[in-house]
């Protein structure tokens, strides 16, 4: 089967790049088809194709028929990355924006204008890809629809706020505050994917565990910061 490259566009500080993304030829996919490589290929795929800066729009396009779970590991993974301190802010912001849709009863996902002309360098993007599709791999071979304890609806907005105050842990500038939450969220994206309800509890029990550490954290500060003398 013959392979042509189908270009995605992104602007990057006024230019214009491209990602070529493999696809196949043939006759026209009927509407709705779903790109049903996993995750980890999707990101592997970007990675290894991208010429240059890949925005966040591009990889929103990417992940555009995977729906809020995709995009909720995505931005998970990202946050799992060494970063500079600050940068949390801007890398849950997406997180929370993703999961307040998820509250609000949102059929697809959607990101402003300036997070989709947000950027990552191309070395940035192939070393989250380097971390994370080995990680993703190993889930995707343990992950499986089974044991789903909530109904599609109501559950996806449970999942949705909890996954929510995850994020905004995730941007609250609490040092090394962040990782314990993004990988709940990562974990729970994943187990959205294929409906697997063991991965979601394991994941929301890891969630309900990094929150109570920052509200242990935090209560303590303010108890010491009550007892200094001013």
């Amino acid at each position: 089967m013959n392979e042509k490259p189908h270009p995605i566009s992104g602007p990057i500080s006024g230019q214009e790049i491209s990602v070529p993304v493999t696809g196949t030829t043939g006759p026209e996919q009927p509407s709705g088809f779903s790109d049903r490589r996993s995750l980890s290929q999707v990101f592997e795929d970007l990675a290894k194709n991208a010429n240059g800066p890949i925005s966040f729009g591009q990889i929103e396009q990417a992940l555009s028929d995977r729906s809020f779970a995709a995009l909720l590991t995505f931005f998970a993974l990202v946050n799992l990355l060494p970063l500079p301190p600050g940068t949390g802010i801007i890398t849950g912001i997406p997180l929370a924006l993703i999961s307040g849709q998820m509250v609000l009863g949102f059929e697809t996902p959607w990101l402003p204008r300036f997070l989709r002309q947000r950027s990552m360098t191309q070395e940035r993007f192939r070393q989250l890809s380097q971390k994370g599709v080995p990680w993703l791999k190993r889930i995707e071979r343990f992950i499986q629809p089974r044991v789903w304890p909530f109904t599609p609806r109501h559950g996806d907005r449970w999942l949705g706020l909890l996954t929510l105050v995850l994020g905004l842990a995730v941007i609250f500038p609490i040092p090394l505050s962040n990782w314990l939450p993004a990988f709940a969220t990562a974990i729970i994206g994943a187990a959205l994917t294929e409906r697997d309800g063991i991965l979601i509890c394991i994941g929301i029990l890891i969630g309900l565990i990094s929150l109570g550490i920052i509200a242990a954290v935090l209560f303590t500060a303010g108890t010491l910061i009550t007892k200094l003398p001013f």
